[in-house]
């Protein structure tokens, strides 16, 4: 079995309201879930759409405190374990640490199993739980009875700067925390990993300043549209030409999970990205 993925956050918030925003169902149903049922120290389940095999509840509690949470998770026919832990970083912030066990990455890239969401399923959650904790909008959920992978966000900047973010390597590998290596043009590379992974999508369509579509191969195409509104940025993204048989939910979940970040970028006075 491989090692526990692990994903580490700072969350602008003190420990008492991220765990309460963690184990309080109405909260859950906000940020995370389209149903949830907690009745600590006995009880921590959530369902629905926005949970992978969410037609019914497959959490098991196991532990509970004010700094700790561990349940088992049944999904893609294994017991998983969950266990997510909360640390006080000053009085106003929290490190929260989360590992997953059963995570394959090879799952992730070839959609086998649907435990090859765990990552980038709970990057999103978390990103969702960290813009809920700041008071901003939350990003689409993963929608896992949808074929329809499209959604929007504002972002409080003008226009040709969330473009340049979008399309510069040094810019969007900050946000993204993961270095990307852009050619901005039709034809040109887009490189997870940057220029000397090895291997790169390819920009398919680009209008400057407005759009630009990348082909990811069998994960399909990612368009990011954007248009002014207000005085600030309307972002509309969209995956689109894969396999409906088997849609590209880990994908999907991390790209939406990586705006999160872009947005805080431009709106936060002395930005620095909640991941660690």
């Amino acid at each position: 079995m491989t090692e526990p993925m692990t994903i580490r956050a700072r969350l602008a918030a003190p420990v008492k309201a991220v765990h309460h925003a963690l184990t309080d169902p109405a909260e859950l149903r906000v940020w995370l879930t389209e149903y949830a049922e907690v009745e600590l120290p006995h009880r921590y389940a959530f369902w629905g759409r926005h949970t992978p095999e969410g037609d019914a509840p497959h959490q098991r509690l196991l532990h509970a405190d004010d700094h700790d949470l561990r349940f088992t998770w049944l999904l893609g026919g294994e017991e998983t374990t969950t266990t997510i832990n909360l640390a006080e970083d000053g009085p106003d912030a929290t490190i929260l640490t989360l590992t997953q066990t059963h995570f394959d990455f090879a799952e992730a890239i070839s959609g086998s199993n649907i435990r090859g969401v765990f990552q980038t399923w709970w990057s999103l959650g978390i990103a969702n739980l960290a813009a809920h904790l700041e008071g901003r909008p939350l990003l689409p959920k993963v929608d896992f009875t949808s074929t329809d992978l499209r959604g929007e966000l504002l972002i409080d900047a003008p226009t040709d700067a969330v473009y340049t973010s979008l399309t510069d390597s040094d810019q969007a590998s900050a946000w993204f925390g993961y270095p990307i290596g852009i050619e901005p043009w039709v034809g040109g590379r887009y490189a997870m990993g940057g220029f000397d992974s090895g291997h790169a999508a390819k920009v398919v369509d680009l209008e400057p300043g407005r759009r630009i579509s990348v082909d990811w191969g069998p994960p399909g195409v990612t368009t990011w549209e954007l248009s002014e509104s207000a005085g600030r940025t309307r972002l509309t993204f969209v995956q689109s030409g894969f396999d409906e048989q088997n849609p590209p939910y880990a994908a999907w979940g991390g790209s939406v999970s990586g705006l999160a970040e872009l947005r805080r970028y431009h709106e936060v006075p002395d930005w620095r990205p909640i991941w660690l």
